[in-house]
Parts: structure tokens; C-alpha cells; sequence
């Protein structure tokens, strides 16, 4: 079988290396204003979110409440309980700071669009994954934040809830429902221009990514991150992506559901949102440094989502005809 690299992913590699050999561009001393860019291409992230933002679609999912049930307690709970088991275990302040990285992680959303995509290629419930990946970004906005906020002081990163909310409000709340608001003139135009809406998401998340890690490269964070701990990173994601995935596959065989509805449960309820991850990043953390360490597990689960689900999606695909 043939695996095809995602493009996205090859790009936010190419714009780590960037970052790491051209960090003066993303610092806090440059004279660019990448903050500034970043917080405008938030907004209109979300403003054109609230455009596409199907309400037929959106109605017709509610119907199918178990598989939503599953879904949503697999990316709100299930991951966060998984993370939190191996809270004990910590004893370093470094290894704290790589436990946060996974636990906000598996407090994110699920993503959208490759959510919808592979569950398409699969041949599984598109309606159903369309429901789940876009509640799943709204129920992010109030759930990530209060699982967030029960370890993050621990960080000496300030957490403040008022102004978290308010951010998140401004941020992503406010220009979703002027979208909506505004779908009857500009509903049309953002479906015709999707593609090209797409790439600005992903170009804004590359932007984003490099300024994180061009603060985190300049404060030298990196320094106490060998090739073992790598390494053992990407091993921990390879494992909670599969006892998750297996997890959701299991608790779908024992509701009977049916193999599309199963599809939908396994890559929704597995899939976690690069796009809100470096939003958040940015609400939650503000201008720490260490913020390039918090989206390192993030960044390797999107690279081996997208690998993995894509080889299951097309190996479903043809299971009729087989």
C-alpha cells in the first residue's frame, strides 16, 4: 500500500526548521507583529466557521444521540482520564511541563474537516460526523479551559478564568455568531470559496505554530528535550491514540451500532483539533515560553492521526467490495 504524507504536516515541519533557524522573525523582540496578525486571523478563522456552520445538518445529527454520547465523552473524558492517571507518577518540574502538553492535548476538541473527510473516504455516517466535529469545537470552548484551569497554576502560569472567557468570547464565540448571523448574505460565497478559506486556517495554524516555537527556540526550552524524550514522546501518542481508538471501537460493538455509525464514533471520537490547540495555546498560555513544549504532543498526534486514519479509512472503504 501506498502512504501518501500529508502536505499540512510536511509544512509544519518545514515551518519548525524556520523557526528554529530564523527565531528573531517570531520572538518577543521582533518588530513584526505576528501577535497582532495571528489574533485578526483568529477571528476571521471562527467569522467564516459561523458562515459554513450547517444548521440541516446540525438538526439532522441530533437524532443519533448514542453515538454522539460516545463521541463527546470519548474526546472530553475519556482522553483526559487516560493523561490523568499518570499524574501521580510525577516528580520533576520537566516532566510536569510534558504532562500538561498531554493533558491539554486530550482536553482539546475534535477536529472538523479531517474528521468529516476520512469518515467520507471510510463510507461511514457524514451527517453524524459533521454534528459531532462541529459541537465538539463548541463544547471545547467551555469544557478545555475548566480541565485546563485544575493544573495549570501549578505551571506559575497565570490562569485567570475571567479573562480566559472573555478572550475566548471575543476570540471565538462572538465572531462565530456574527457568521451565523451573517450566513444568509455570505453563507453562499463561503461555500464557493471553501478551498481557499481552508488554506487560510491552515496558513494562519502555521503562523501560529512558528511564532510559539521562535519564542520557545529564543528562550533555548528545547535544550532539556533529548532525542530519547522525543522519542518517547511519540511513542506515548502512538499508545493513546490506540487505546483510545480501540476503547471507542469496543463500547461501539457493545451499543450494536452499525459499521458506518462505528466509523464515525472511532475517527471522531480519536480525532483531536490542531486548530484550536494553537488558538487555546495561545488564550491559555499567553506569552509563556514553554508554550512550543505544550503543542509538541499536540503537533505529533495530528501527523499520526492523519497517517493512521487515513490507511483504516481506505482499508474500510472497500470493504463492500470485498
Amino acid at each position: 500500500m501506498k502512504i501518501k504524507i500529508d502536505k499540512f504536516v510536511l509544512a509544519i515541519i518545514v515551518v519548525i526548521g524556520i523557526s528554529y533557524f530564523f527565531p528573531q522573525w517570531g520572538s518577543k523582540e521582533s518588530q513584526i507583529p505576528l501577535k497582532t496578525i495571528s489574533t485578526i486571523g483568529i477571528l476571521l478563522i471562527f467569522f467564516f466557521y459561523g458562515l459554513k456552520l450547517s444548521h440541516d445538518k446540525l438538526k439532522a445529527g441530533l437524532k443519533n444521540w448514542k453515538l454522539h454520547l460516545l463521541v463527546q465523552t470519548s474526546t472530553f473524558l475519556i482522553f483526559p482520564l487516560i493523561v490523568l492517571g499518570f499524574y501521580p507518577l510525577l516528580q520533576t518540574q520537566e516532566q510536569e511541563i510534558i504532562w500538561l502538553a498531554f493533558f491539554f492535548l486530550a482536553a482539546l476538541p475534535s477536529t472538523v474537516s479531517s474528521s468529516v473527510v476520512m469518515v467520507s473516504i471510510a463510507k461511514g455516517n457524514i451527517p453524524a460526523a459533521i454534528f459531532n466535529a462541529s459541537i465538539s469545537g463548541i463544547i471545547g470552548i467551555v469544557i478545555t479551559p475548566l480541565w485546563m484551569g485544575l493544573f495549570v497554576n501549578d505551571t506559575h502560569t497565570d490562569f485567570d478564568f475571567h479573562e480566559i472567557y472573555m478572550r475566548l468570547i471575543i476570540q471565538i464565540i462572538l465572531p462565530v455568531v456574527l457568521g451565523i448571523i451573517l450566513q444568509r448574505f455570505f453563507g453562499q460565497f463561503a461555500r464557493k470559496y471553501n478551498s481557499k478559506l481552508t488554506l487560510f486556517d491552515k496558513s494562519m495554524i502555521l503562523l501560529i505554530i512558528y511564532r510559539s516555537f521562535s519564542e520557545s527556540f529564543s528562550e533555548h526550552i528545547f535544550s532539556s528535550v533529548s532525542l530519547l524524550d522525543f522519542l518517547f514522546l511519540l511513542i506515548a501518542v502512538l499508545i493513546l491514540f490506540f487505546i483510545v481508538f480501540s476503547m471507542t471501537e469496543y463500547v461501539s460493538k457493545k451499543l450494536n451500532f452499525n459499521k458506518e455509525d462505528q466509523i464515525t464514533a472511532q475517527f471522531c471520537g480519536t480525532k483531536k483539533s490542531l486548530l484550536h490547540g494553537t488558538v487555546f495555546s495561545a488564550i491559555l498560555f499567553g506569552n509563556s515560553a514553554t508554550i512550543g513544549i505544550i503543542l509538541l504532543p499536540l503537533m505529533l498526534f495530528h501527523a499520526i492521526q492523519i497517517l493512521i486514519i487515513s490507511i483504516i479509512a481506505s482499508k474500510f472503504a472497500t470493504r463492500n467490495l470485498i
